[in-house]
């Protein structure tokens, strides 16, 4: 199995998980190659030479690959989607620090997760991306979102207008500090602190959500993803900020955003034993109320 590694920075604490996946994949006899910022951080780490590993620098040299190994948390599978983008290859998200919603395999479950995986245990789960189109191409090649494309205001200074429209037909003019436009899988992220619902996965709708609103009456709302959605800013500034997940850019007041469904999707491994609702419970700390146990 060719499988390739990209990851961040993680503290020491996860040094000997790491070591521990790395010789668990050489007992298997994966053929392994890491990202290049990724391999330069574990070889002044540890001894990462001894393994033999070959390094890819970008999405071009994923040809081939089997299976595509995140190490980090959510942040980090979400960079990691702009190197698989529509290549169909199956990311699986370890998680280096605490439980994520992705990145749902925590340190204690590595050697069962890739045993499961060498067997051919596990699930393939196809996420909905959504995508950004503007008149500049204002995020190049990278027009893809996982959780949530949001426009907001660049400063202090009074809120801003944004007018919204489904498939041409005027919606709302939202008066706030900015608007969401989240996936389902999105919902557990940005959308959520601000108020918005949590989706289930694999619900086919993106989520319209304010940030701070003026007009308490207004709530988010939840709208197929087959819908076009279309936003226009307006405000006392010359200028806004759009960010397409982990990614920002300024844009101008006469850009007009353009969002839908991606024309692809992106493949998440599912393994026994882990599960959205557990995540769910876990993360939101459901199970905290005493009357469960």
């Amino acid at each position: 199995m060719r499988i390739a590694i990209f990851g961040k920075q993680f503290s020491d604490l996860f040094k000997d998980s790491c070591i521990s996946l790395f010789k668990k994949l050489r007992d298997h006899q994966a053929d392994i190659i890491i990202y290049k910022p990724f391999y330069d951080f574990l070889f002044q780490k540890f001894d990462i030479a001894a393994f033999e590993f070959k390094v890819f620098a970008n999405s071009d040299e994923l040809k081939g690959i089997d299976l595509f190994l995140s190490i980090g948390g959510d942040g980090t599978i979400l960079n990691a989607i702009t190197l698989v983008k529509d290549s169909n290859i199956p990311i699986v998200g370890i998680n280096s620090g605490r439980l994520g919603f992705l990145a749902d395999i925590s340190e204690e479950d590595i050697n069962n997760a890739i045993n499961h995986i060498f067997s051919g245990n596990y699930k393939i789960n196809e996420v909905e991306l959504l995508q950004l189109k503007t008149e500049n191409n204002l995020f190049g090649d990278l027009n893809i979102g996982l959780n949530e494309l949001a426009v907001q205001k660049r400063d202090s200074a009074s809120m801003i207008s944004i007018h919204t429209y489904l498939d041409g037909q005027f919606l709302n003019s939202y008066w706030a500090d900015g608007l969401i436009v989240a996936t389902a899988i999105g919902s557990t992220a940005y959308s959520l602190s601000v108020g918005g619902p949590i989706i289930h996965p694999k619900a086919q709708c993106h989520v319209i959500t304010p940030i701070a609103p003026h007009n308490l009456t207004v709530r988010p709302m939840v709208v197929p993803n087959n819908l076009n959605i279309t936003l226009k800013v307006e405000g006392r500034s010359d200028t806004y900020l759009a960010t397409l997940d982990s990614r920002s850019e300024i844009f101008e007041e006469s850009l007009e955003l353009n969002i839908q469904k991606a024309p692809f999707s992106i493949k998440l491994v599912d393994l026994p034993g882990i599960n959205y609702y557990a995540t769910l419970r876990n993360k939101l700390m459901w199970g905290a109320d005493k009357r469960n146990y």
